[in-house]
This record gives structure tokens, C-alpha cells and sequence, in this order.
């Protein structure tokens, strides 16, 4: 039955998802507009996070130790990977790239089945964090809250690194012209390793942090990736405030739509997206750029 409470309750649902939809996509979208690489193990990143976070607060009890490790550890295995297999493709045709991303993904999502099974995980959020919290116009649990001034902060050094460091500075040129920055005599290798690094890391953040919401499982992360890549599209390849706007646009797409007819969530998600494209080719706030 439809009501004001259920109505509102799903509008901040979907800006919580949506906000973590734009993390996720943020470190996917600097990632292809960087390197021009289309990471089809996102997902599986996110899951990694989810799994390494659940591990570390198994022996520790602590659930910041747990996002620290999460975080930590995918970082460590986006570097490893970009060193080892994705330098290689740098110059190769894009569907090799997809493939290879895919195949990462797949072996990531098999190996956390071998190791920790197909059962799903909990991750118990922290004990100040757990009930409901009374805003005056509705009942909403205390973590959900949290969970999106996680997700905003974590936005905001995301927007500080890209737009007020060097790094950020390089990084967004090499988005522009590559080649270019290749020319001033930027190590463009160690740049490449640590977006990639970085973008991973935002995924597994997400993915610990998101998992006293959703409990972790190996397949947790293909339902993610989709609804990222949607995001993506939406916002506009390699721009980070498309990441945010498409974000907050595709959660509350799934999550007003979840409350009529859950079956139909990705059908409007995609119809959505099928707009942006016929209307604007780039996204809402992308340019053309890298082909």
C-alpha cells in the first residue's frame, strides 16, 4: 500500500544507493577515462573489499579495522594487477581488455567461493550505529544515515584528490590527452598503476562498507557492476560529477520503482539510460572524448 512514510523512506533509500552507486562508478569511470580501460572485475572488486573487510573484523572486532583492511587490500590488488596483467593491454583492441577484466572477475569470484564458500557473510555494524533514529517525519535505521555520510565523505576526498592535488591534476589531463602528458616527461606508468589502485579501492571500500546493509556473497558484486555501468553511461564517461549525478539518478530510479514493482527496477533503469543515449550520446555532463 502507498503512503507519504513509504514514499519518503524510499526516496532516501535511493539517495543512500545512489551515493554508493556513485562511488563505485567514480573509481570505474576515472579508471576508462584514464586508461581507457573498461574494468569488467569492478564487481568482483567490490565483493574483494566486502570479503577482506569480513575477514579482518572476524579476528579484530573492529569494524573501522575492517574498512581500513577492505580498503587496503584491494588497493594492493589493483596495483598488483594493473602491473601485472593490465599494462599489457594498454595498446590492445578494447575487446581484449573486456575480456581480460572479465576473466579477472571471474577467477576473483571463484576464488572467494573457494576460500569462504557460497554462504553469505555478515559484517555487524558498529554498536553506536545500530536501531533506528526518529527525524520527526519518519523512523529510519541509525546505519542507513551513517552509511551515506560514509559514502559522501568518502565522495569528497575523491573530488579533493582529482581536483586539488597534482595527482588529480594529471590525472584529469590524462583523461583529456594521455599522449600529451606522456610528452612532458610524466612517468605515466606509475600514474596509471595508482588510478587504477585507487579506483579499485573504491569499490572495495564500498563494498565493506556496504555490507551490514547487503550481507556479502561471491556474486554480490554482478548486480553492481550493472547498475554501475549504467551510472556511468548516465553521468557520462570519465567525468566524476556525471558519476555522482548518475549515481543519485539511478538509485532513485530503482528504489521509487522497487516500491511499485520490484520486477521492474532494471527495466526502468535501462529505459532510463536508452533516453540518455538517444538524447545525449556522452551523458549528462561528459564530453567526446577517448574512443
Amino acid at each position: 500500500m502507498l503512503n507519504w512514510g513509504n514514499f519518503v523512506s524510499q526516496l532516501f533509500n535511493g539517495v543512500v544507493l545512489g551515493a554508493l552507486l556513485a562511488l563505485i562508478a567514480s573509481g570505474l569511470t576515472i579508471i576508462y577515462g584514464t586508461l581507457g580501460v573498461l574494468n569488467l572485475a569492478h564487481g568482483a572488486m567490490f565483493m574483494l573489499g566486502g570479503y577482506a573487510g569480513w575477514l579482518a573484523y572476524s579476528y579484530t572486532g573492529s569494524f573501522l579495522v575492517a574498512v581500513i583492511a577492505g580498503s587496503a587490500f584491494v588497493l594492493l590488488v589493483g596495483v598488483i594487477i594493473e602491473r601485472v596483467i593490465i599494462r599489457s593491454f594498454y595498446g590492445r583492441p578494447h575487446e581484449d581488455q573486456l575480456l581480460v577484466t572479465f576473466g579477472i572477475g571471474i577467477v576473483m569470484v571463484e576464488a572467494a567461493r573457494f576460500f569462504f564458500g557460497s554462504l553469505s557473510k555478515t559484517v555487524p555494524p558498529p554498536s553506536g550505529l545500530v536501531g533506528i533514529v526518529d527525524l520527526g517525519f519518519m523512523m529510519y535505521p541509525t546505519y542507513r544515515l551513517a552509511l551515506l555520510a560514509i559514502v559522501a565523505v568518502a565522495l569528497i576526498v575523491l573530488y579533493v584528490i582529482l581536483y586539488r592535488t597534482r595527482l588529480g591534476m594529471i590525472v584529469r589531463a590524462g583523461i583529456e590527452d594521455s599522449g600529451m602528458v606522456d610528452a612532458l616527461g610524466i612517468n605515466v606508468h606509475k600514474v596509471f598503476m595508482l588510478v587504477f589502485g585507487i579506483g579499485a579501492m573504491a569499490a572495495g571500500f564500498a563494498g565493506i562498507v556496504n555490507a551490514p546493509v547487503v550481507s556479502v556473497s561471491p556474486d554480490v558484486g554482478e548486480a553492481i557492476l550493472v547498475q554501475t555501468f549504467v551510472v556511468v553511461v548516465i553521468g557520462g564517461v570519465g567525468s566524476f560529477p556525471g558519476a555522482v549525478l548518475g549515481g543519485l539518478i539511478a538509485g532513485e530510479i530503482i528504489s521509487i520503482t522497487s516500491m511499485f514493482n520490484p520486477g521492474y527496477a532494471y527495466v526502468m533503469l535501462f529505459a532510463a539510460m536508452t533516453l540518455v543515449l538517444v538524447l545525449r550520446p556522452y551523458g549528462l555532463l561528459g564530453v567526446a572524448g577517448r574512443e
